[in-house]
């Protein structure tokens, strides 16, 4: 039996482990006022492509409501918080966010905080 791989692979696996779950989620609706709603994905598709070359970003996917046509959902994963708050610094992430405003219906809900354990696309 071989005692030191058993050791090397409860260490990579503990690693591993730690690793994925200092990882931190996002995942809100944002509701577009009437008859904004695909100008509302649209803005937020060009903020994905912008922020998917951040430090740290590992999934934002944009997502359309299929019951209600003016909301949309931002699902996001990243190796840390500080990591999601520096992708707003990312050029032209602002002047998205200023464009996407006007048209929201009243202010951005609170999304969801998540601990991200892992799955396929994370791992």
């Amino acid at each position: 039996m071989d005692v030191g791989g058993e050791q090397n692979l409860e260490t990579n696996l503990t690693k591993s482990i730690n690793d994925m779950m200092n990882k931190y989620g996002l995942h809100g609706k944002l509701k577009a006022k009437e008859g904004n709603g695909d100008k509302l994905a649209a803005i937020l598709l060009e903020a994905s492509k912008l922020v998917s070359t951040a430090k740290g970003c590992n999934l934002y996917i944009i997502s359309k409501d299929k019951n209600d046509k003016d909301s949309v959902w931002v699902t996001e994963a990243w190796d840390s918080k500080e990591d999601h708050d520096n992708s707003l610094k990312v050029e032209g992430v602002r002047e998205l966010i200023s464009q996407a405003m006007p048209i929201l219906d009243g202010q951005p809900e609170k999304g969801q905080e998540l601990e991200v354990l892992g799955g396929t696309g994370i791992d």
